[in-house]
């Protein structure tokens, strides 16, 4: 029997309960989920990928079947390389849709056999993003309800609270 593989891509920087509430929800659906982390050349990076892997990897230690990896190239070529058919993209409110749909047109284009699953965010996640995150960090504020332990160190570290 073969195994059902999905990807999860995104900049993860930093990683989120948001985040991780898709990665985790998806982890019960899917044989193997392997999260990418993915250069956005629209975004600028707080964390390196080697950094945004390791974060990841300290918050998914308590799921057995998810991996981390880092890709630069075309996300349906990571897809063929991990024999995965599904990408999973988190949706926090309608305003992200449209973004995403052009994502998935071009990915459709790319490769017709890799479809795209949209997963909503939690209500209670739907406000945080990565980049809200580090800026209330940078003002000393408290992310605990936001961020797993691993990564407020890390946020801490990176603007010297």
């Amino acid at each position: 029997m073969s195994k059902t593989r999905a990807v999860i891509p995104g900049s993860f920087d930093p990683i989120t309960y948001g985040h991780l509430d898709i990665i985790e929800r998806s982890a019960d659906r899917f044989d193997e989920i392997h999260v990418c982390v993915l250069k956005n050349s629209s975004k600028g990076g707080t964390f390196d990928s080697e950094e945004r892997m390791n974060l990841i990897r300290g918050s998914v230690e308590h799921l057995s079947n998810v991996k981390v990896h880092h890709f630069n190239g075309l996300l349906v070529d990571f897809c063929n390389q991990v024999g995965a058919k599904t990408i999973i993209r988190g949706l926090r409110a309608v305003s992200d849709f449209e973004y995403e749909l052009r994502l998935t047109s071009m990915n459709k284009k790319l490769n017709s056999n890799v479809e795209t699953m949209y997963m909503m965010t939690s209500a209670n996640y739907s406000f945080i993003s990565s980049s809200i995150v580090k800026e209330v960090a940078a003002y000393k504020a408290d992310i605990s309800a936001f961020v797993p332990p691993n990564v407020e160190k890390a946020l801490k570290e990176k603007f010297n609270v």
